[in-house]
This record gives C-alpha cells, structure tokens and sequence, in this order.
C-alpha cells in the first residue's frame, strides 16, 4: 500500500507536539523518559544519513504503558537525525464490540487503514509512500528502537541499492 504522505502531514502531528499536547500524569511520563533515556550514537550517526528519506508513523495512546517507553524515544531519534515522525493519538478501545478493536471514532480511523491490532505501532515509510517495516509493540529483532528502525532502513537502503546496479 503506498500511503498519501500530505494527507498524513495534515491529519497526524509531529511527535514533540504529540508529547506536548498529552494531558498530566502522561506528559510527565513521556518527557521523564525522554530526559533520561540515552541514544545509541553510532544508530543516530546511520539514521542521519537516511533521515531525509523515510518517515515514520505511529500509533499511540497516553494510557499504553509501552507508548509512554517508547514514543520519547521516537522524539529524541526525530530531534537527534530530522527523521520525521507523525503521531496518530488518542487511539481508545472498543470492548463492547465483538468486530472492532478499537472505536472509531474517537481512534482515527487510519486505525483500520493500518490494521492496528496492537500499539505502539510504528511504521516506516519511503518517501513515495511505500510501506518498508513495522514495530509492533516493542523492538523484537534488536535490544533497541533506535537499531530496530536502522536496520529496517538499512535493508530497505540495501535492497534498493542492489535492485538499481543489477
């Protein structure tokens, strides 16, 4: 699926103004974590190199406790290498619905758009809109979210590369 990345400019905010806009004791969470969390920088040096190249969209809750780990991390990797990353919020659960995961509104619906099943979900984009990885939940190949979202941009880069010079 290759994604309209306007439309997802005008409905998705940017990660700093996701944490910003969070209501307490949520924003503390967030920026505690942000504070005090340390990036790795030989993935930061890479993710720099690329950054112009992709983007990343998440999907997040201020009530997930795995968001509130690693959204901060996703704002500090954008503010460290200009990787731009967009902020689906406020995603809600739907428990009275047997069909649906999630409510929709007030979840937005690129909620069904995605198949969100579990969040954080993050997906990194190309800039033509292609989708080229996904972390759900937690980084699970990598002890780090910095170096999950490197090597997807690697083998991403890699492939693309290989596909050119053959």
């Amino acid at each position: 699926m290759n994604l309209n990345l306007s439309e997802i400019r005008k409905r998705a905010v940017p990660v700093g103004e996701y944490i910003d806009g969070l209501d307490e004791p949520f924003k503390e969470k967030h920026l505690a974590r942000k504070q005090t969390y340390q990036l790795q920088t030989d993935m930061i040096d890479e993710l720099k190199k690329h950054a112009g190249n992709y983007i990343i969209v998440i999907f997040s809750a201020s009530w997930c406790k795995d968001c509130s780990q690693y959204v901060p991390v996703l704002a500090l990797i954008a503010e460290s290498t200009g990787l731009e990353v967009r902020v689906f919020g406020g995603i809600k659960g739907d428990p009275l619905s047997h069909t649906s995961k999630w409510r929709v509104p007030p979840s937005p619906p690129e909620v069904l758009t995605f198949a969100v099943e579990k969040i954080p979900l993050f997906i990194v984009f190309d800039l033509n809109g292609a989708e080229v990885g996904r972390i759900i939940e937690s980084p699970k190949r990598f002890p780090t979210l910095e170096q999950e979202i490197c090597e997807i941009i690697r083998d991403h880069w890699n492939l693309l590369t290989t596909t050119e010079t053959s």
